[in-house]
């Protein structure tokens, strides 16, 4: 197992971060052989689905955006291709770092290896990577507490069942979502003391087969589980996870989104009705985060957790029906004080 570097918890929010603004400052040099490069920005390199699956990969891209707006700076995200190998995951870091972007993030733990390579040979260029962690002293792995997003996800369907059946719905059957799960079922059961059935299913074994990229396979899955008389479905999926709230709100149950507020993203208007919650995880203010460090002068490596204590995962409470459903805001935050404090411990798998 390789040495994972000490933890170094970072606030989200530009307060939180305690950076010094130097948001005039000036830019350093990237050099691959003989080149020399300024600058350009920040770069990111999307995961499985790309942008557009108004979820992880969209939450990343806000963290972009709002970079470059505040900063006034060249930008670049780049969508991934269908069966791509790590060497095409590599060649698209690399293409990056040598044009002069700074810092390059990759979206998605899948990046690991392709950055692992990557990084060793542009020194200067400061790399992010989503989701995994990887050693270089000049990459910042962004990682988050998903179980804990996920616990409060629980502890509010186990208050909207009227069944005393819920579902959930990973999209790969990897560490990652296990995570997802974990959280989920102990904030069901806690919350329910154990009178509330949790049905889990994985849409593929592998990233391949599109389990986070296939909406198709995600309504069915949940079409599955509401037929077993769930009533909240939660989906950890990517942009198969479309097809969970689709089929939610076709049978009229609720479903619970994930990474963004998908209660308020524009592709899902239609299903909004549907989505009680969303289990929140600030990938934007991670893909930020790394941003201004490297903006100001003081880049971030080493491995960067975002959990409750620092805004990094969280709970969507937009949809006004949450309010409406007796006890579900005290007990989400009595739970998500519980979790801060260590009263809670979290599962992970």
């Amino acid at each position: 197992m390789r040495r994972i570097s000490k933890l170094t918890r970072v606030a989200v929010g530009v307060a939180s971060l305690a950076l010094a603004a130097t948001a005039c400052g000036g830019t350093s040099s990237e050099s691959s052989g003989s080149e020399t490069k300024e600058d350009l920005g920040l770069a990111i390199a999307y995961d499985i689905g790309g942008k557009g699956d108004q979820s992880f990969n969209d939450a990343a891209y806000s963290g972009l955006d709002k970079a470059k707006k505040e900063f006034g700076y060249k930008t670049a995200d780049v969508e991934p291709t269908e069966g791509e190998t790590d060497a095409d995951k590599e060649q698209r870091l690399a293409s990056l770092a040598k044009q002069g972007y700074n810092p390059v993030i990759g979206i998605g733990f899948a990046y690991g290896p392709a950055m692992e390579a990557v990084a060793k040979k542009y020194p200067k260029t400061t790399f992010g990577i989503v989701d995994s962690v990887v050693e270089g002293s000049n990459v910042a792995s962004l990682v988050f507490a998903e179980e804990q997003a996920s616990y409060l996800a629980g502890v509010a369907a186990a208050k909207a069942t009227k069944t005393n059946t819920v579902g959930f719905v990973g999209g790969v059957d990897i560490p990652l979502i296990h995570k997802f799960e974990a959280g989920y079922k102990q904030g069901v059961q806690d919350t329910s003391g154990g009178k509330v059935k949790v049905i889990s299913q994985y849409l593929t074994q592998t990233a391949e087969e599109g389990g986070f990229s296939s909406p198709d396979k995600g309504k069915a899955a949940a079409e599955g589980q509401i037929e077993k008389k769930a009533d909240v479905v939660y989906q950890a999926a990517g942009l198969s996870g479309q097809g969970v709230i689709e089929a939610a709100a076709k049978a009229k149950v609720w479903a619970i989104g994930v990474d963004s507020d998908q209660y308020k993203q524009a592709a899902l208007a239609s299903y909004k009705n549907s989505i009680l919650t969303s289990a929140l995880k600030d990938v934007g203010g991670a893909v930020y985060a790394l941003a201004k460090s490297v903006k100001d002068g003081k880049p971030l490596t080493g491995t960067q957790t975002f959990d409750l204590k620092v805004n990094g995962v969280g709970l969507a409470e937009s949809n006004p029906e949450f309010a409406k459903i007796a006890g579900l805001t005290d007990a989400v935050a009595k739970a998500k004080a519980g979790i801060i404090d260590g009263t809670i411990k979290v599962k992970t798998e």
